[in-house]
């Protein structure tokens, strides 16, 4: 399993590129438009990006490029409709590691996204550490220091948002965006209930606590005993 995000401003395509990694057991957010795309990558913890070329707020070959900028070497798999020499040589040297012309068969979509985390995805990286909080994507499953913690589903999906995210305060809107599909409707307090469920399973009155509230903005998981 790796984490995906879908940079993609088509909300038809943007949920069956979702849909579909899913079933491949990979955890996927999607953003569509460039500067809340940027603000994603730049804080989570991708192993590939699907980058659309033409989006609001900043162009998909500018989000590309400040990355890179940034030092982020996360591979980027360019979509585009685009399909001129130059346009695909300006991708790639904008720092876009592969390219599909739109449209495309998903099954070469996938041929791609497998080839592209072969070259970058290192053997373990899947285990995430969070202070004594160690998380394994591959199985599912969660310890605190060498205990292990049985979660839902669910429960491990926000962890792991959580958790590869520490240190960035997420707000409610994009949790739920990231657990829940577009056309799904979960309960307004789902993501209180999910946490809450979370800080009796993983904090438990224990120091460090991990999920803190930041009033009026989201939640956070921290490793230390900042709150």
């Amino acid at each position: 399993m790796a984490r995906i995000l879908i940079i993609e401003d088509e909300p038809q395509l943007a949920s069956a590129l979702r849909m579909g990694l899913q079933d491949e057991r990979h955890a996927v957010d999607v953003e569509g438009d460039g500067e809340d795309g940027l603000w994603a990558a730049e804080g989570g913890e991708y192993e590939l990006i699907l980058l659309d070329l033409m989006l609001p707020g900043l162009p998909g070959m500018e989000v590309c490029r400040r990355l890179r900028a940034a030092g982020h070497d996360v591979p980027v798999l360019m979509l585009t409709a685009r399909d001129t020499t130059v346009d695909v040589v300006a991708g790639l040297d904008a720092g876009a590691d592969d390219y599909l012309t739109k449209p495309f068969a998903f099954d070469e979509l996938l041929a791609r996204v497998r080839t592209l985390l072969r070259r970058s995805t290192p053997a373990g990286s899947v285990r995430i550490q969070a202070g004594p909080l160690e998380l394994d994507g591959a199985q599912h499953r969660a310890w605190r220091d060498g205990q292990e913690i049985q979660l839902t589903a669910k429960e491990f999906q926000l962890l792991e948002i959580l958790a590869r995210r520490q240190g960035s305060v997420l707000s409610k809107g994009k949790l739920t965006d990231s657990l829940w599909e577009r056309d799904e409707e979960p309960d307004s307090n789902a993501i209180e209930v999910y946490i809450a469920s979370l800080r009796r399973k993983i904090d438990r009155g224990r120091e460090p606590a991990l999920i803190h509230t930041v009033r009026g903005v989201g939640y956070v998981m921290r490793a230390d005993s900042a709150g």
